[in-house]
């Protein structure tokens, strides 16, 4: 008797615990009008939010704003990595938007600066809106940080929101995930398993190697805008011999605070600002910790690179350019991409 009502009340809850999966399964946007605000796109055009923006499509959305010296230019640079992971689907079946909490400062030219400043490609706009409108979006899609407005109304959740509206999925994530997982949820995950996955086998992935806490860094907060001993990246300078041709004291300075030695007019840190059409280096946040992991780490690669003769971090002037050259005939002759720059954006 006991093990009946036991298997009996075991299997209600069974069903009652299948029942909350469902429940909580079930799309929770679905059917959802979010406000049917009016924006204003970088071409001047006017769209209305649910109307024209939303309704049946898949969507990626984030908020930013131009001035911003610390996390906008990173987040933007990183949500470029996800573009392309999507392998020419934006503008297609998915469209990614970046609206500005920033009206007063955001005039649809301002945004065609950023743009083109960050090389975005088609089928990802940019809009501006009245700060009213802005928070009514923000507030709606879960993005929204009543506390830190408080404190800085400029301040903004770094989270972004993918969903697709005709089956009322919407994830929530972070632009600093990898790129690959975050353009797997987008670009498959959304459309419920009829995108095909391309891929290779389970069997075949690499074992998993411990990994230096620097080279995290360096994968989530630097690989969006650099390489390393394969070229210049779009948005900055190959780091290949950052070690050998920057003093480490300048390297601290940089990633503590790049804004604050562009601002005091520190001559390298300019040349690097005007070289890339004065895209400012975010300042990371990072711990002296982290920036000591993170050299570090750039030491080891520069050491793996060949960058192994002479004394590290002098930032000799004649030491500089035996570095550069160095790396300039590296890259040249292992990569085939001619001439690069190897100072620290």
């Amino acid at each position: 008797m006991i093990r009946r009502i036991f298997t009996s009340t075991a299997i209600r809850g069974l069903a009652m615990a299948a029942l909350l999966v469902l429940v909580a399964a079930a799309p929770a946007f679905a059917g959802h009008k979010f406000p049917n605000v009016e924006l204003t796109s970088h071409e001047g055009k006017v769209y209305r939010f649910q109307d024209d923006l939303i309704d049946g499509k898949v969507v990626v959305i984030n908020f930013i704003y131009t001035a911003c010296k610390n996390s906008c230019p990173a987040e933007t640079a990183r949500m470029k990595q996800v573009y392309r992971e999507l392998d020419g689907r934006v503008g297609k079946d998915i469209l990614m938007y970046s609206i500005s909490i920033d009206p007063e400062l955001d005039t649809p030219e301002r945004l065609r600066e950023y743009m083109t400043k960050f090389k975005i490609g088609p089928g990802w706009s940019f809009y501006t809106a009245p700060r009213e409108d802005t928070d009514r979006l923000r507030r709606a899609l879960g993005l929204y940080m009543e506390d830190a407005v408080a404190e800085d109304d400029m301040d903004h959740n770094l989270s972004f929101i993918m969903g697709n509206h005709r089956t009322g999925k919407w994830i929530k994530r972070s632009p600093f995930d990898d790129p690959k997982v975050l353009a797997n949820l987008i670009g498959h995950d959304l459309f419920d398993g009829t995108i095909l996955r391309r891929g290779k086998s389970y069997a075949m992935a690499p074992d998993v190697l411990s990994e230096h806490d620097g080279a995290y860094l360096f994968r989530t907060r630097c690989n969006s805008c650099h390489n390393l001993g394969t070229g210049d990246h779009e948005l900055g300078p190959d780091l290949a011999g950052v070690t050998f041709t920057r003093p480490t004291a300048w390297l601290q300075k940089w990633l503590s605070d790049p804004s604050a030695m562009i601002d005091s007019g520190d001559p390298t840190a300019l040349e690097l600002y005007e070289r890339y059409d004065q895209i400012r280096m975010p300042n990371l946040k990072l711990s002296n910790q982290d920036i000591s992991k993170l050299i570090e780490y750039l030491r080891i690669q520069d050491k793996r690179l060949g960058f192994d003769s002479g004394e590290e971090g002098t930032g000799d002037h004649e030491h500089h350019h035996d570095h550069a050259d160095h790396a300039e005939h590296h890259a040249s002759s292992h990569h085939g991409d001619g001439s690069s720059h190897h100072e620290h954006h």
